[in-house]
C-alpha cells in the first residue's frame, strides 16, 4: 500500500478505479483500515478514485501539534501534486466536507467539481454538532449519546421499540480496533480540535465550482437547515435531501448514484 510525501508528512492513500480524476474526503475518524469503505461502493466504477488517510489518522503521519482545516486542505494539495494529479473533482464528507470547502476557496484551480455531504460552514452558517466536547466520554456512552442526534429517527421510543438493531449500532459506532496504537488518541483529538475552529460562511461566495450539497432528511449532526444555508451562499449549488440521517449515503441508494451523475455532468434523472 503506498504512502506519499507530502509537505512535513507522509500520507497513506489508496487509488482505484478509472476514468476522471477523483479525490475522496473522508470523515472525523476516518481510517482505510475499516473495511467496507467507500473504495469498495460504486465510485470506482466511474472514476479514478483517490482516498487517503487525512494527518493524525490510520497510517499518515500524526505530528503531535495544532492541525488547522487550512492545513488539512494542503494536504490533499499535496497529495494530488505527490501522484502527478493537477486538479480532480471532490466529494468530502462530513470532516471532509469542511476540508473540500476550504479547498475549494483556497485552491480552487485544483477542483474541477465539488460534493458537499452531511456537512457544515462553521460560523453564522451553522456548526456541525460539537464532537470536541465528547471526548471525555467512552466509546460506548459516547456511541449511545450520538445515536439519537445522527439520526432524529432513532430516539427512545425507537430504541425501545428495536432494541436488537439498536445494540448492533452500538457495537459498530463504539468498535475502534486500532485504539492502541500510538498516537491514535492524540490524533484523533487534534482532529476534534480543528473542527470546532471550522469557519468558511463568509467565503462561500468564493466557491466557483459546480457544487452539490447533499443532506439527511433526519442528520442532527449536520442539520438540514444549515445545508439550506450552504446551498444559498454559494452560486449555481444544486441542493438534494435523502432518506437517512448522518449516514444517508448508507441509507438511502438513491444517494451515490445521484452524487455520480452530477460528478459525470449529467443530468439528473
Amino acid at each position: 500500500m503506498p504512502f506519499a510525501k507530502a509537505g512535513d508528512i507522509d500520507i497513506f492513500y489508496e487509488r482505484v478505479g478509472s476514468g476522471p480524476r477523483l479525490l475522496f474526503i473522508s470523515g472525523t475518524g476516518g481510517d482505510l483500515r475499516l473495511r467496507p469503505n467507500v473504495l469498495d461502493g460504486p465510485f470506482p466504477k466511474h472514476f479514478d478514485m483517490l482516498a487517503y488517510d487525512q494527518r493524525g489518522l490510520g497510517q499518515t503521519s500524526k505530528p503531535d501539534e495544532p492541525y488547522s482545516m487550512a492545513q488539512y486542505a494542503e494536504d490533499a494539495v499535496n497529495l494530488m501534486a505527490a501522484i502527478g494529479w493537477g486538479s480532480a473533482l471532490v466529494v468530502g464528507v462530513s470532516f471532509g466536507g469542511m476540508v473540500a470547502q476550504e479547498l475549494a476557496i483556497n485552491h480552487p484551480h485544483v477542483v474541477e467539481g465539488l460534493v458537499l455531504a452531511c456537512t457544515s460552514p462553521g460560523g453564522a452558517g451553522g456548526a456541525s454538532y460539537p464532537l470536541h466536547k465528547l471526548m471525555d466520554m467512552g466509546n460506548e456512552e459516547r456511541a449511545r449519546f450520538m445515536i439519537p442526534i445522527s439520526d432524529t429517527r432513532h430516539d427512545e421510543v425507537w430504541a425501545k421499540a428495536n432494541p436488537e438493531t439498536y445494540e448492533q449500532i452500538v457495537a459498530m459506532a463504539a468498535a475502534d480496533p486500532y485504539a492502541g496504537e500510538e498516537g491514535h488518541d492524540m490524533g484523533r483529538r487534534r482532529q476534534l480540535e480543528a473542527r470546532a475552529m471550522h469557519d468558511t460562511w463568509n467565503r462561500l461566495d468564493q466557491i466557483r465550482c459546480p457544487t452539490l450539497i447533499c443532506g439527511g432528511k433526519y442528520d442532527g449532526i449536520a442539520l438540514p437547515e444549515t445545508q439550506e444555508l450552504m446551498a444559498s451562499r454559494i452560486r449555481g449549488a444544486e441542493l438534494r435531501f435523502f432518506d437517512g440521517g448522518h449516514l444517508f449515503m448508507l441509507q438511502d441508494r438513491t444517494a451515490l448514484p445521484a452524487m455520480i451523475s452530477f460528478l459525470k455532468g449529467e443530468e439528473a434523472g
